[in-house]
């Protein structure tokens, strides 16, 4: 499969990232790196959410414009995700130009099918604010788990909603109970593709057990069809003769995003998109799992009333929830880590390494500081760091820093060939933990290799012994550091520039070079 694509979920551009967002966007970097050494043709995307009413409700609060509240933190992801060195090849923002023109001319291909209906519906009005309200201005009770929610998607059950299907429900400004009255949208029949997405879930085996088990119940619960246009002034505006007052619903935009970005990095790179989205590729789509049914149920239902072939979702990527000291993170309480606060005070590898070592990749995870600090120190610090500063500071010091010549060990080449077989075909399932943990086993028995040789006592008791153990543990540095690049690229760029290596998926010869006198230790303890 010579075509990459991998999606990382699009945040909403109202407010900060936090350490949540982190966790569950960063495995996108670390596929996009591992399939750029494997030599293939990446195309790894996502953008800033601009549009949808969480903007709008932002700069009312601001007294300022949507447009100055989205490129605000447009600008912060933007310099996040650079501190974190996560390699987009594109990320863009739904206000964007070429999105807009994209989503516009897929929506009017998209009218053209037997899966878009007009209906008249129910929609919400406050009578103390004397104005129509968005589905998350809406406040009330969940009709499906009884649980506090919003009009469009229900926090504590994941369940995707429609306003006037919520008990009790209430402004979310005022709190005055709503009336309803009647407008006319168009609406996508979901309903009618029940078969074609109950056939497209059984033949994917790479999807998180949490992406197969909330599908699998949106789908036997009865999938409903699902408004696209809403009664906004916020957003990309209908392709359609006498909805010129409405907005396409952000839902069935914003997923659109994979595909604009995409079609705007063929169209910059001279390759025909319909390769990207054909057959001779792979797709990954990488968030949390309050985005999994926009993922597995709204976009694959997207593209097959589109009509065209497109391929569908092939891996989904979905994290569970990362909770603070215990307790669920709340934006509006302020109890959170932000991740712009985080990158400013510490080593990006340390953020990258915690959040994949102690990942919500199967389950909710807790961070701590206590935690973070213990991971950095003890892993980062006492094992990898310490593995390379003691081999390659005994080089400089004892050997003229010029790396020995020698032969590599049979079983130590062993395992390192079979090291990249391993962690790639974790990666390549998004077992991301358990290929940081192989790679670790690997630096825990270079460590022990190092002190059983005890080259401090061979360098005068029998040195060609001590120039065999340090071109060793050299050899298995230098493959660590690429296996560890799509993980820790700080760091490992570092190595693979001192020893002169590249990050080509495959396994590292060792050249007889000098080390740089003046390297330095790859991590700092945090005390």
């Amino acid at each position: 499969m010579n075509n990459i694509l991998i999606g990382g979920a699009w945040p909403y551009a109202n407010g900060s990232l936090h350490i949540g967002h982190i966790a569950a966007l960063l495995p996108g970097d670390i596929l996009a790196r591992y399939y750029r050494a494997k030599g293939a043709r990446v195309f790894y995307v996502s953008g800033s959410d601009c549009h949808g009413t969480p903007i709008t409700i932002r700069a009312r609060q601001e007294n300022v414009t949507p447009e100055a509240i989205s490129e605000r933190y447009h600008r912060e992801f933007c310099e996040v995700f650079e501190k974190l060195g996560f390699s987009y090849d594109l990320y863009t923002k739904t206000s964007d130009p070429r999105h807009k023109v994209f989503v516009t001319e897929f929506h009017k291909q998209l009218y053209q099918s037997a899966y878009i209906a007009e209906r008249t519906v129910q929609q919400a009005y406050c009578p103390s604010c004397r104005k129509v309200l968005t589905d998350r201005l809406v406040v009330g009770t969940c009709p499906v788990c009884g649980a506090a929610t919003r009009g469009d998607q229900c926090d504590a059950c994941g369940e995707v909603l429609d306003a006037d299907t919520v008990v009790n429900a209430k402004c979310a400004e005022c709190g005055t109970g709503l009336t309803f009255g009647e407008t006319t949208q168009l609406f996508l029949q979901i309903s009618k593709l029940k078969k074609k997405l109950e056939d497209f879930l059984h033949v994917h085996p790479y999807w998180r057990k949490n992406a197969i088990a909330f599908t699998k119940r949106y789908i036997d619960e009865g999938l409903r069809d699902r408004a696209i246009t809403r009664d906004l002034d916020w957003g990309i505006e209908v392709p359609k003769k006498g909805y010129e007052d409405k907005r396409i619903y952000i839902w069935a935009e914003n997923v659109l995003g994979y595909l604009s970005a995409t079609a705007t990095l063929c169209e910059e790179k001279g390759i025909a998109f319909a390769e990207v989205f054909g057959s001779d590729a792979r797709h990954y789509y990488v968030h949390g799992k309050d985005n999994i049914p926009f993922h597995t149920i709204i976009l694959p239902a997207l593209l097959l009333a589109h009509s065209k072939g497109l391929r569908l979702p092939d891996d989904i990527i979905s994290s569970e929830h990362v909770t603070l000291d215990g307790r669920k993170i709340s934006t509006s309480q302020n109890w959170a880590v932000w991740a712009k606060d985080l990158t400013e005070n510490y080593h990006p590898d340390a953020i990258r390494y915690f959040f994949v070592a102690n990942g919500p990749e199967k389950r909710d995870t807790d961070f701590s500081w206590r935690e973070f600090k213990e991971r950095n120190n003890s892993e980062l610090v006492g094992a990898w760091g310490n593995f390379v500063n003691r081999t390659l500071a005994f080089v400089v010091k004892y050997l003229d820093n010029a790396i020995p010549i020698g032969a590599v060990d049979d079983a130590i080449a062993e395992k390192v060939k079979a090291a990249y077989i391993s962690v790639g075909g974790k990666i390549e399932k998004g077992c991301f933990k358990d290929a940081l943990e192989e790679i670790f086993e690997l630096v825990r028995f270079g460590n022990k290799y190092y002190d059983f040789n005890q080259p401090w006592k061979t360098r005068t008791e029998d040195p060609p012994k001590c120039r065999e153990t340090l071109f060793n543990c050299t050899y298995l540095i230098a493959n660590l550091a690429v296996l560890l690049h799509p993980f820790l690229p700080f760091s490992s760029k570092k190595i693979i520039c001192w020893l002169g290596l590249t990050t080509e998926w495959t396994v590292q010869d060792i050249v007889c070079r000098n080390i740089p006198m003046d390297y330095s230790v790859l991590f700092s303890r945090i005390e």
